[in-house]
């Protein structure tokens, strides 16, 4: 497989390593000095760029054929703009706020354990989240689709960054610390005790190994589709 890596910071290099590994190659790497690029000599794209570039790789690629994996955050608001172009022009599309294999396990659990709370009205929940220094968004992407998933199914109306916990807000906390790859905590508190579930990433390469298999499995197909699919959970 050709891959064409659109954001060739952390995530990009690593991505490389494991794409190597697995017997792909790596015919193309865009990052913010790349002015002009030809997308048509991959087979696929995989996009980490930044939230300002994303929408318009994703489109060139689109526009030439090119099947995407996207896990560029923070552009999101955006994303129906994305999708609605992905069928207009029949190309293939993944994005994820996260690509680890055990980040979305971490999903499935936590909209479960909402679904078990959500009658319990003496606990109070709330996200914890900690990365890295260099990483640009707060809260997290991955923050947000814990957040989305515990709204789901309860009572909060929406999340909000640093507020204290009220009956409509679901609040998140977000944490920079230098060399922190990513942690994530959900936190049910009530006056006797406090139930978490927690998920803590010990370097980049699951994220990576996750774009890969996504890139993999979404190559010869058509649509719009999720990890979900990916992984058949």
């Amino acid at each position: 497989m050709k891959i064409a890596l659109l954001g060739y910071g952390q995530m990009g290099k690593a991505i490389e390593k494991i794409a190597q590994k697995r017997g792909h190659q790596i015919v193309l790497k865009v990052d913010s000095k790349t002015i002009n690029y030809d997308v048509s000599i991959a087979d696929i794209a995989i996009d980490f760029s930044i939230p300002s570039s994303a929408e318009s790789n994703i489109q060139k690629c689109f526009n030439n054929n090119i099947p995407v994996v996207s896990g560029t955050t923070g552009w999101h608001k955006r994303i129906e703009n994305i999708i609605s172009y992905c069928y207009e022009k029949n190309g293939a599309f993944i994005t994820a706020t996260n690509f680890s294999v055990g980040v979305h396990v971490f999903f499935e659990l936590n909209e479960q354990l909402a679904k078990m709370m959500n009658n319990l009205k003496q606990y109070n929940v709330d996200i914890e989240e900690i990365h890295h220094t260099k990483k640009l968004d707060a809260p997290s992407g991955t923050a947000i689709t814990l957040a989305e998933g515990i709204i789901k199914h309860t009572d909060k109306k929406n999340w909000a960054l640093d507020v204290t916990n009220n009956q409509d807000t679901l609040p998140i906390t977000a944490e920079r610390i230098p060399e922190v790859t990513g942690t994530h905590t959900i936190n049910y508190t009530s006056e006797i005790d406090t139930i978490s579930i927690n998920h803590t990433a010990h370097n980049r390469e699951g994220f990576a190994l996750g774009a890969v298999i996504a890139a993999e499995w979404l190559v010869d197909k058509k649509g719009v589709y999720t990890m979900k699919d990916v992984l058949g959970i």
